[in-house]
Parts: structure tokens; C-alpha cells; sequence
């Protein structure tokens, strides 16, 4: 039976989305992806939330690629979930010493039992049967608010790094720089909290009005959840086309002072520094789009463009090419996962160097996290911006990073990585209702 589709206009669409996400909540796998309403070149799905599980691949570790292509093909339908960062365990193949901590697999993926759509004053409910009605009366008697506090315990917040000794291991990469082991490395830190109690629908409601970002995501999978406030498309099928658009290049935003704040954009802009981290990894991203694509087809669509979010300017450039039709998606993804945007150049060398030093396992953090039409098409989120939390254990991380060159000055870096973290400590103090 195929998913049969109805639409019913709404008039109140923040009311809807927070009766949506209450409505899934029940559910113990859910993906809720929302674009907040940025019409940026390339626009996606306004909203989209599948609940509830029709078909799952949810494969054991080491052989998690072996028959994701198979799951696609024998599933044409909408289908959610997420690719984590280890997976390149599998790809490349390497290793990882740190635990995983975040309770998300290398891949999950679903078939919804439920396909909701929520865009231009409709929403649509897909279904494989008849009882859409009863479907909306349960979305409408659902709450469209969230409940306050959303934080209800949390223990102290605790950076992964000391300033100095982030300073000294942004030295040490400068020295695998200057021998030509690589020449950039996108470099993270884990901040975390544990004994944590918290409602993630509220919290995800607070994230949304302190840091609303076009690939946002509330995402559970059992007792693990991702609430993601991304800026960012990891990869994008759509139209015959495969497009990236990795973000590199960040500067602060001030909207308290127009002025400032558009003299910071225009520097960011005009960054050496930040241009040349940004052609690298355009550079990469073309490198591995032409390994999947006709020839001759790959181009630059957009190069140093510079985009406003709530607490940073940040600098995207759009990557494009003609996928060739005889590759699989699998083909697609070893040839271009994880995004370069996260890891740097060559990006083999530099995944080694992330594990030695980060000492902490990325788990889904710079994985991707997005869905597919049942046409084959796809887009693909990069994970960061992002509060990652266990209900069982009560672990709440939010890593941040920054990419280091040559010319990066490590103090500066570090200052960037807590500005990223900004976003994310001012919701949880909303949440415990501590915050304006």
C-alpha cells in the first residue's frame, strides 16, 4: 500500500509545530526537521516529521554500509535518520579508542508509520491507510505549548579543554602543519554535564527561539537525542544535481549595534584568513564530489557567501555536479562522509590526528542527520550547533570546534569554540528558567 496523503490548513504555525513535537514525543523514534523559515538558495522542506517506526535499518557496527542500498531500494518512501562521524571506521577503514557516549549508532534510519509536512498554511499527513482525521484530532488536542522549566536538574558544565591546554595542542598541530601532514584541521572540544534531567521538546523550543538555524532538528532514537541548531547542508540530491555547502569562516554578530555588527560581516568577508580556510575546504568538497560525478560537470555555484544567523555571520560556499547514475548511494557517501567541513585536508591523515587529540568519541556530533523522498532524492544536515543527550544515563554534551591552519591563532580559535557553545549554554539557562 502506498502512503496516502491528505492537507488541512492551519493559521497558527509556531502552535502547530510545538503541538506536532508533542504529539511525536510519544513516540520512542521520531525526526522533526525545521528550516525556520530561511529562504536561502536550494530550499528544502519547510518541516517535516516522521514518527513511529513502519521500517527500520538500524545495522551492527563494522558492516553498517552493507545493506543500507538495499534498505533504499525496497523502501521507496519517505525515509529519516541519521549517518554518525564513526562511521568513517568503516569507510576509510580506522578506529576509535573513546567510548561512545552518545547512544546513537553509525547509522539509524526509518520508514515512518506517520509522514507530516507543514508548509504554506497546509499541513499534510501521509499515511499508508484512511484515518488521516484521526491523526489531525490527536495533533490538535495536543498541548502548543511547551512545559517550563524544560531543565529540570543538571550537574556543572564542563569544558574539555583548559584554555591553555587547547593552546597546546593547537601548537602541536601546527607542527604537524608546518612537516606537511596536513593543512587544516577542524578541531573539537567536548562540553558536557551529567545527571541531567531535562524534557527535550521544551529545551528544543528554547534552542529554536535563542538559535533558530535552516537545519534544525529535534531527533530520538530510544533514550539517545539530538537537538540541533545547524547552519549547515552536509549534501543534497535534488534536481539532478548533488549540491555541499560547507560553512567555514565565522565572525560575532552584534544586534544591539547595526553598525558593529555589519562592520563584522564585512570583515569576515573580506578575511584572508577565513577565505583561505574556506577554498580549502571547497577545494576538498570538489575533490570528493568529482570522485561521484560526471565528468566535467562538478562547478563552484557560490564562493565566500556570507550568511547571518542569531549569534554569527558565517561565510558558504555551494558545490555542485551531475551525480553519475550507475553509483548507489553508498557509493555517494564513502566518496564524500564525513563532510570536510569537519575534518580538514587530506582528510584521511587528519581523522587520524582528530582521534589522537580531541580525546573524545564524535558519535553522531558532525555526523549527518536528514531524510529521503521516495523518488531517491535526499538532503543531509552536518550536526553541530547540537545538544546530544541520553535519558538513561543523563549526559548531556555539546561539542564545538573551529578549523586550524597555518596562520590560526589558537587563542582566537578558543574563544571561537565557546562562542559557538554560546547558543547552546544560553538555552539550557532559559530552560532552567534562569536566563531572559
Amino acid at each position: 500500500m502506498h502512503r496516502i496523503f491528505r492537507s488541512f490548513p492551519v493559521k497558527d504555525i509556531a502552535g502547530t509545530k510545538m503541538k506536532m513535537l508533542n504529539w511525536a514525543s510519544r513516540f520512542n523514534i521520531f525526526c522533526f526537521l525545521d528550516d525556520h523559515g530561511y529562504a536561502f538558495p536550494l530550499h528544502g522542506q519547510d518541516v517535516l516529521l516522521g514518527a513511529g517506526v513502519r521500517h527500520q535499518y538500524a545495522p551492527k557496527p563494522v558492516m553498517a554500509l552493507a545493506g543500507l542500498d538495499d534498505f533504499l531500494s525496497r523502501h521507496r518512501d519517505w525515509t529519516l535518520g541519521h549517518f554518525a562521524y564513526d562511521l568513517k571506521n568503516e569507510i576509510e577503514p580506522m578506529a576509535s579508542s573513546h567510548p561512545d557516549l552518545t547512544g546513537f549508532g553509525d547509522i539509524g534510519l526509518f520508514v515512518p508509520e506517520v509522514l507530516m509536512t507543514l508548509s504554506n498554511g497546509a499541513l499534510s499527513i501521509g499515511i499508508h491507510g484512511e484515518h488521516h482525521e484521526a491523526v489531525l484530532q490527536e495533533i490538535l488536542e495536543a498541548p502548543k505549548e511547551a512545559s517550563t522549566p524544560g531543565l529540570l536538574e543538571m550537574g556543572a558544565i564542563r569544558h574539555g579543554k583548559s584554555e591553555e591546554d587547547y593552546v597546546a595542542i593547537i601548537s602541536s598541530l601546527h607542527d604537524h602543519i608546518r612537516r606537511g601532514d596536513c593543512y587544516e584541521l577542524n578541531f573539537c572540544m567536548e562540553h558536557v554535564a551529567e545527571n541531567v534531567r531535562l524534557d527535550p521538546v521544551s529545551v528544543h523550543a528554547v534552542l529554536s527561539q535563542v538559535s533558530p538555524n535552516p537545519f534544525s532538528a529535534l531527533y530520538r532514537s530510544g533514550d539517545a537525542y539530538l537537538l540541533c541548531a545547524s547552519p549547515e547542508r552536509f549534501l543534497r540530491r535534488a534536481g539532478g544535481r548533488l549540491h555541499s555547502q560547507p560553512v567555514k569562516g565565522t565572525a560575532p554578530r552584534h544586534p544591539s549595534d547595526p553598525g558593529q555588527d555589519e562592520a563584522s560581516r564585512l570583515a569576515l568577508s573580506g578575511s584572508s584568513k577565513e577565505r583561505s580556510e574556506n577554498v580549502m575546504v571547497v577545494d576538498l568538497v570538489r575533490n570528493d564530489l568529482s570522485r561521484v560525478c560526471m565528468e566535467g560537470s562538478v562547478q563552484v555555484d557560490e564562493l565566500f557567501g556570507v550568511r547571518s544567523f542569531p549569534q554569527v555571520h558565517q561565510m558558504v560556499s555551494t558545490i555542485s555536479g551531475i551525480p553519475d547514475p550507475a553509483l548507489t548511494f553508498t557509493d555517494i557517501l564513502r566518496a564524500t562522509f564525513p563532510m570536510g567541513s569537519m575534518t580538514g585536508a587530506p582528510k584521511r591523515r587528519v581523522m587520524e590526528l582528530i582521534e589522537h587529540y580531541e580525546g573524545f568519541r564524535r558519535g553522531l556530533y558532525s555526523g549527518a542527520v536528514g531524510y529521503f523522498t521516495p523518488d531517491g532524492d535526499f538532503d543531509l544536515n552536518v550536526v553541530i550547533r547540537s545538544l546530544l543527550y541520553h535519558g538513561k544515563t543523563g549526559r548531556l554534551s555539546f561539542p564545538t570546534g573551529s578549523g586550524i591552519t597555518f596562520y590560526a591563532d589558537a587563542r582566537r580559535e578558543y574563544a571561537e569554540c565557546l562562542l559557538k557553545a554560546s547558543a547552546m549554554q544560553q538555552a539550557l539557562e532559559r530552560a532552567a528558567g534562569k536566563g531572559p
